[in-house]
């Protein structure tokens, strides 16, 4: 039965994790938080006269969170805490600079779309919002907005 489980694929020890499954739930994980993207809303704004709201304006701040997702599938599920913290510092250092950039960026409604947005996201990746920015979450520790 051993060789069996060996040319198949199946775990000699049931009771052992199975790294490839958890890391396809976790990618799966991830990537459903992208359901919860505000950039679409923000961009019918511009037809309300909320010139800063561009396809290309949303588009800047969209990338900086799927390159924060994409980066979290890639360290994998089993990455260390301070690893996770530092993909999610530069993604709150990325949208920082583009409210610099681009005038009215991030108003209030924007800023708890991109608060509540982290948090999906940082329990998608298995960390507790709860335990960072004072109870707020990851946003909290770097956003200037």
């Amino acid at each position: 039965m051993g060789l069996f489980n060996k040319l198949f694929g199946k775990k000699d020890n049931p009771n052992r994790s199975d790294n490839k499954t958890e890391n396809i739930d976790y990618k799966n994980k991830l990537l459903a938080t992208k359901a919860f993207y505000p950039f679409d809303r923000w961009r019918q704004n511009y037809d309300n006269g909320l010139t800063q709201y561009t396809a290309e304006n949303c588009n800047k701040v969209k990338k900086v969170f799927d390159d924060l997702i994409s980066s979290l599938i890639e360290i994998g599920a089993n990455a260390g805490e301070e690893q996770k913290k530092q993909l999610f510092k530069t993604a709150i250092l990325k949208t920082n600079q583009l409210n610099e950039e681009i005038d009215g960026l991030i108003e209030t409604g924007e800023r708890e779309d991109l608060c509540s947005l982290t948090n999906k996201i940082t329990i998608a990746c298995g960390l507790n919002p709860a335990k960072y920015g004072e109870g707020e979450g990851l946003a909290s520790e770097w956003r200037e907005w």
